[in-house]
């Protein structure tokens, strides 16, 4: 019995011993792969639009249905016409309705047609001027307009490398604060961005005689998250 005992302690003691050579040892290994500091970066980039896009309804009334529609896709090809020589591009069937219009008494009074079309005007000064053409070739309802830029995606990732950078600012600061050295890149997120309207530094963008539009400013915004090592 004495000897089972003193062979028990002996495997024990031999078990504590190994436990004490590598536990300190991966501790330590997976510390440092869980080091480093992760900050997220932000940046702008502002610009000024240089496109347009613009919706443009004609809506028709008749007596019937058939001729409240053969009513509307006559005037719809007119605007068409006028928005190609006008220089609009693009040009997208948005929607096409047709509809009773009912009096007090819930009778048919009319029939009511709707045909609308998006453009895309390519040329932001030309913008007042399309408007005026679609009008006078007979749409009466006028949505928009929606301004981008046509160099978008560089934009974005020019703020991009701003958000980096940004980012890489935060790190040094919060690694002097740490009294830690910061070292290279370990991984980098990428967030969302996407141009928000500016009302400033509006930039008139029409003829004098045709229907003013201005171009304003934009911002082109980029996220990061980047986690640096340090040591």
């Amino acid at each position: 019995m004495t000897t089972r005992i003193a062979s028990l302690a002996g495997v024990l003691a031999l078990a504590a011993a190994v436990a004490a050579v590598t536990l300190p040892g991966s501790a330590s290994s997976a510390a440092a792969e869980e080091g480093g500091i992760t900050v997220q970066g932000t940046a702008s980039v502002t610009s000024v639009p240089d496109r347009a896009e613009l919706t443009f309804g004609v809506e028709s009334q008749a007596q019937t249905a058939k001729a409240a529609l053969a009513a509307n896709a006559a005037e719809m090809r007119r605007v068409l016409a006028a928005l190609r020589a006008a220089g609009a591009t693009d040009l997208k069937t948005q929607y096409v309705s047709l509809s009773p219009r009912l009096n007090d008494e819930s009778q048919v009074q009319e029939y009511v047609a709707t045909n609308s079309v998006s453009a895309a005007i390519k040329q932001l000064a030309r913008a007042g001027a399309v408007i005026d053409a679609a009008v006078e070739a007979g749409a009466n309802q006028v949505y928009g307009p929606v301004l981008s830029r046509g160099d978008q995606s560089d934009l974005y990732r020019q703020a991009l490398r701003a958000a980096v950078a940004n980012a890489r600012a935060s790190a040094q600061a919060l690694g002097a604060a740490a009294n830690v050295a910061l070292g290279r890149i370990i991984s980098v997120v990428e967030g969302g961005g996407a141009p928000a309207p500016m009302p400033l530094a509006a930039a008139k963008a029409e003829d004098v005689a045709s229907t003013p539009i201005e171009g304003g400013s934009q911002q082109v915004s980029a996220t990061v998250t980047v986690t640096f090592s340090v040591s």
